[in-house]
């Protein structure tokens, strides 16, 4: 890898040669100890109609074949089957260009990289985005907030000082967020916002908020719990996302309390607040009923937006009235299982000991190790705080050399996806050294679940199993990291199907750094180059001795 090579940058070169041959070379080897020279196949290009494909949400042969779709089941998840899978490189649109740099990219992204003016033509009125000439330009307004998202999020500061952006509530998560312009807005508080939305009639608007380099990923409220852990938003906002909250007896807004910090705050903007047409005042009365059956508190209500409040612990719960619906979850239902779980028609039972609702204030909560380290199953032979500990000290030290000597610090680095995440240790570093970007912190299904100290230490992230595809578009990431990732999936699927997803989702000009055992880099190596990735092999600190290795990897611009 060059050192002046700069994320976005491509190869002319390779884009034309790409389909004058199927072959590339690599290394395997001979049984005797030495590496010789292999022919690797180079995957194809996929049809210009996929370009911007996500298989498990696009599986239309499973779609059609639900048995209902009334309560959204057609937005979820159907992973294509074993065999079905993905097998081509995804080509980018006609014309794509390197991607505008944050923080510029908060206002404008070029057209030829999202080429979908349908948001622009529906929502025109309502200052979320339009075009200009080659560009999108995002005025930082929505539904609810036309004249735009600092306006809106002064109100909420104003009308409840507590939320204190910034310093108590770090974490969010804005629900049917539009191209995201309130989680944009709100980077500059310090807030770290998941902006979440459906793959609906307005299906582009997750990958116009990827675009403008803000977190996102596709996701549905439906019949399954979203792949966070419990408490792990400071702060849940609705704004016009039109949701049913109060159908199934409240079933969504129980997924809503699931995922909502211990004492943390639901913000909901929208008509039934302050119109009062019959219906609507019909629907605000339903949801002030459910929202006392759960036992929150409507702490503030002006104009059209209110907020309510999550209990601290489980007090209020017990001292319902007897038969109060909906019921406490049972002792033994873990609120941290999200894999493929269905709903659950209950209320989610803090933990006793306070884990969740004690946490320090942001930034200080990026390295004190949490309570929940205590929850997390894991055999450890020191403390869990040493290991936490440990594991920070640990990427400090790896990203400070990265800095230094891969020069990190030019990158025009923005979406960063931790692939193998831990305690979110490689993400922390990240911030501490200052470099503006987002991580989102991936925790394999195939370990321990860490996601809630993740979310604990003021960090985003979710589960995932890398045996199958990411619930995101291709061209999501400008760097894509696993350390140790896949020496431990090998036993559980095919290592060209994790490579063929992470090109999927890697931005063209974008970098792959894998960290992991030198028995599995030669076949790390072969799958890189078949991708028409440029690929690096270096050795770690500690030396050509070592038994790791890191494979550094920078993908070029491919077009059908």
């Amino acid at each position: 890898m060059t050192d002046d090579f700069e994320v976005g940058e491509y190869d002319p070169e390779l884009v034309e040669n790409w389909s004058k041959t199927n072959e590339s070379e690599g290394l395997e080897s001979d049984g005797k100890g030495d590496k010789v020279r292999v022919r690797v196949k180079k995957f194809p290009l996929c049809p210009a109609s996929m370009r911007e494909y996500i298989p498990c949400l696009d599986n239309e042969e499973a779609i059609k074949e639900l048995s209902s779709t009334e309560k959204g089941e057609k937005f979820e998840r159907h992973c294509p089957e074993e065999g079905k899978g993905l097998n081509c490189l995804i080509p980018a649109p006609k014309g794509y260009r390197t991607p505008i740099p944050w923080p510029r990219s908060r206002d404008e992204v070029w057209f030829s990289n999202v080429p979908h003016a349908r948001l622009a033509e529906d929502k025109g009125g309502q200052n979320w985005i339009a075009v200009d000439k080659d560009k999108f330009k995002f005025p930082g307004g929505g539904t609810q907030f036309i004249h735009g998202a600092n306006q809106y999020l002064d109100q909420i500061a104003k009308m409840l000082p507590e939320i204190a952006f910034g310093r108590h509530t770090r974490v969010a998560l804005d629900v049917g967020c539009g191209v995201a312009s309130f989680g944009a807005y709100l980077l500059s508080r310090k807030v770290l916002t998941l902006s979440v939305a459906p793959k609906d009639v307005h299906e582009n608007q997750i990958q116009f908020a990827l675009e403008r380099g803000v977190p996102a990923m596709v996701a549905a409220f439906a019949t399954k719990r979203l792949l966070y852990p419990s408490q792990a938003f400071d702060l849940i906002h609705c704004s016009r996302c039109r949701i049913n909250w109060t159908r199934d007896d409240g079933i969504l807004l129980l997924e809503v309390n699931r995922m909502l910090r211990a004492g943390g705050y639901f913000v909901w903007a929208a008509q039934p607040v302050y119109k009062h047409e019959a219906v609507l005042e019909q629907q605000w009365e339903e949801m002030v009923n459910l929202t006392t059956r759960l036992c929150w508190t409507l702490v503030k209500k002006e104009g059209y937006i209110a907020i309510w409040q999550k209990p601290l612990n489980n007090s209020c719960y017990f001292s319902r009235e007897e038969g109060t619906m909906p019921p406490l979850c049972a002792p033994d239902d873990d609120p941290d299982k999200v894999w493929y779980v269905d709903l659950k028609p209950c209320i989610s039972r803090l933990p006793e000991e306070g884990y969740g609702s004690n946490i320090t204030k942001w930034p200080e909560r990026l390295q004190n190790p949490p309570d929940r380290l205590q929850s997390i199953q894991i055999d450890a032979y020191i403390s869990r705080k040493e290991l936490f500990r440990a594991e920070s000290k640990y990427w400090k030290e790896i990203i400070e050399g990265y800095v230094r000597a891969l020069k990190w610090g030019k990158f025009k680095l923005r979406n960063v996806l931790d692939m193998k995440a831990g305690f979110g240790g490689f993400a922390a570093a990240l911030v501490e050294s200052k470099l503006d970007c987002w991580v989102l912190n991936v925790v394999p299904v195939s370990g321990p679940n860490t996601l809630p100290v993740i979310y604990d230490r003021g960090l985003i992230g979710v589960m995932h199993d890398w045996c199958e595809p990411f619930d995101t578009y291709p061209r999501t990431y400008d760097l894509i990291h696993a350390a140790g990732l896949f020496s431990v999936e090998r036993k559980r699927c095919n290592i060209s199907t994790i490579m063929l997803e992470m090109d999927r989702i890697l931005r063209p000009g974008g970098r792959v750094y894998i960290r992991d055992s030198l028995t599995i880099m030669d076949e790390l190596q072969e799958m890189g180059t078949a991708l028409g990735w440029h690929v690096a092999m270096r050795d770690t600190s500690e030396g050509p001795h070592a038994s790791y290795r890191i494979l550094t990897c920078d993908k070029r611009l491919i077009r059908a």
